[in-house]
């Protein structure tokens, strides 16, 4: 039970940190002009727009100057998450198994 609790932990770790990337990418992207009928931009949008247009509702002072800091926001949430979520998850694999933590 501990390993499959250890790869719940890595899973989600994973899926976290490929999440912020697809959210820096995202940012990133908004500073040049893409074709909004790119796949790849309509990926990224669909993706991530949802998620920012939720904290710029629950936090509308993020929009400084004309800067939209609600991805600093998602990033920082996302590492909240790997740090308490995916730690607590791999400390309860480690205390069921008694060995080490694989991340």
């Amino acid at each position: 039970m501990d390993l499959v609790v250890s790869a719940v932990a890595q899973v989600l770790s994973f899926v976290l940190t490929a999440y912020m990337w697809i959210v820096i990418i995202s940012a990133l992207i908004t500073w040049v002009n893409p074709d909004p009928y790119n796949p790849i931009v309509r990926f990224l949008r669909g993706v991530t727009e949802p998620v920012f247009y939720k904290v710029r509702q629950l936090l509308p002072f993020l929009n400084v100057g004309g800067f939209d800091l609600s991805p600093i926001v998602i990033i920082l949430v996302i590492q909240v998450l790997k740090i308490v979520v995916v730690g607590n998850l791999l400390r309860l694999a480690y205390s069921m198994g008694g060995g080490s933590p694989m991340m």
